[in-house]
């Protein structure tokens, strides 16, 4: 899958985002070591802290689908700034993939490219994991 591709996939994520309170629509593609791409969008809570990343919406998908590896992660608002992962979301990324490429893409497509370790150098670990596949 090309670049150009996850990130369609993520600007097509977005558009099924529940962003009432900040109308903020933001998607997300998760290539998946096998070549299989999992979307997620962002979903909002009343209560705030209860919201949902769009990030964690696609991982959590695929962790509950059994896939463990991840290559690549497109990440795209309907906005002209590009959008990044918050720092949440990149603690949670590195769970399970320290080596991932992320995708920082704006609504026209254009998008950025930044290695994990380049957006969160020093994560929280608590040692050597095993990865089931």
């Amino acid at each position: 899958m090309t670049d150009r591709e996850l990130i369609n996939a993520a600007l097509a994520a977005s558009e099924k985002s529940y962003s009432p309170y900040s109308g903020f629509k933001v998607g997300a593609a998760l290539l998946c070591a096998d070549g299989s791409v999992y979307q997620g969008c962002n979903v909002e809570c009343a209560a705030f802290g209860d919201t949902v990343c769009a990030e964690k919406t696609a991982i959590t998908k695929a962790i509950s689908e059994g896939k463990r590896r991840f290559t690549m992660l497109a990440v795209a608002a309907q906005s002209d700034t590009y959008c990044m992962p918050c720092g949440s979301c990149r603690q949670f990324i590195a769970e399970f993939a320290h080596d991932i490429e992320i995708l920082s893409a704006r609504s026209d497509g254009r998008y950025v490219s930044y290695k994990l370790r380049q957006l969160l150098p020093y994560s929280f670990d608590l040692g050597e994991k095993p990865l089931d596949e």
